[in-house]
């Protein structure tokens, strides 16, 4: 855990000397925060295509928020992530982002 931890910062220390600094750390911050956000869809609800839910989760998260989350990947879980996972979530841009993804645009027209 340790190690993983000395690896982001290091990796995220080396990225500010390049170009596209900002660019970088936000990508390594969400790499973090999805696997943290892809792990707790999967538990709270198996048989749910996390990758879906994660996606439209981390694409409806602020800066910090992701922020947040991806420390999880890094200390752990804990209830206080896996509430703003939830809170996220439940948002109503990402409820209409799962929503078209998993059941598809045209499928939404056709029940309407």
């Amino acid at each position: 855990m340790r190690k993983m931890l000395m690896t982001l910062t290091a990796m995220a220390a080396l990225t500010a000397c390049l170009d596209g600094t900002t660019t970088s750390v936000d990508d390594v911050a969400r790499s973090g925060a999805k696997t943290v956000v892809n792990g707790i869809v999967a538990s709270r609800y198996p048989g749910v295509d996390a990758s879906v839910v994660t996606d439209c989760v981390i694409d409806n998260a602020s800066a910090s928020e992701i922020l947040e989350i991806a420390q999880a990947a890094v200390v752990g879980t804990s209830s206080a992530t896996t509430s703003l996972v939830l809170e996220i979530a439940q948002r109503p841009d990402t409820v209409s982002c799962i929503a078209e993804d998993t059941l598809g645009v045209g499928d939404i027209l056709s029940l309407l």
